[in-house]
């Protein structure tokens, strides 16, 4: 029986060499887990099939800084499909102009109304309930940066505000958010 990592090493050392029956083998191997993980986050199949794509496009050209001592390359590769699908999500609610729609949106993209689901509908309205009790400038914030997939920067530019200030107006509104969250359902328990 081979060692899973010099398995992994090897496949790696052929994709750096541009082996693409390597690339298609790592495919193989992880294509599906790489869907899975796109589709999650994108609540999309074509963009799901992008994302995949182009995770394998930046396994190819990356390979080289995969280091197998700081993790598996399932879990490298994993990472790297999680990142292109959050940027794809990023890109794709940029059309939005009104933070309040792309919420509502975003809320309906990440947790599906499915009466078979309803301990993740019932979470999703408790969220939003609460996001509506902190103060105006953290609920911007946050929706910015969370519903919408800005990063601080992008934040800080859309409000007009200092970056300083946009990063303490998330991380006091996730703080006072926790505290709700932990209050509103200790009951559940």
């Amino acid at each position: 029986m081979s060692n899973p990592a010099t398995s992994e090493n090897q496949l790696i050392t052929r994709i750096i060499e541009r082996d693409e029956e390597a690339l298609s083998e790592l495919y193989t191997q992880y294509g599906a887990h790489v869907f899975g993980v796109a589709l999650y986050i994108l609540k999309n199949n074509a963009l799901a099939e992008e994302a995949t794509q182009d995770t394998f496009l930046k396994v190819w050209d990356s390979a080289q800084r995969w280091d197998n001592q700081q993790g598996n390359l399932k879990t490298w590769i994993l990472t790297i499909s999680r990142f292109t699908a959050i940027d794809i999500l990023r890109r794709e609610h940029r059309h939005f102009t009104d933070p309040r729609e792309a919420f509502e949106e975003s809320m309906l993209r990440i947790i599906q109304p499915n009466p078979t689901q309803s301990a993740e509908w019932d979470n999703a309205t408790l969220l939003k309930s609460l996001i509506a009790q902190l103060p105006e400038e953290q609920i911007q914030a946050i929706e910015l940066a969370f519903f919408m997939g800005m990063s601080h920067q992008e934040v800080a530019t859309q409000l007009g505000e200092p970056l300083g200030t946009v990063k303490s107006r998330i991380r006091n509104g996730l703080q006072s958010l926790r505290g709700l969250w932990l209050m509103a359902t200790s009951d559940r328990k």
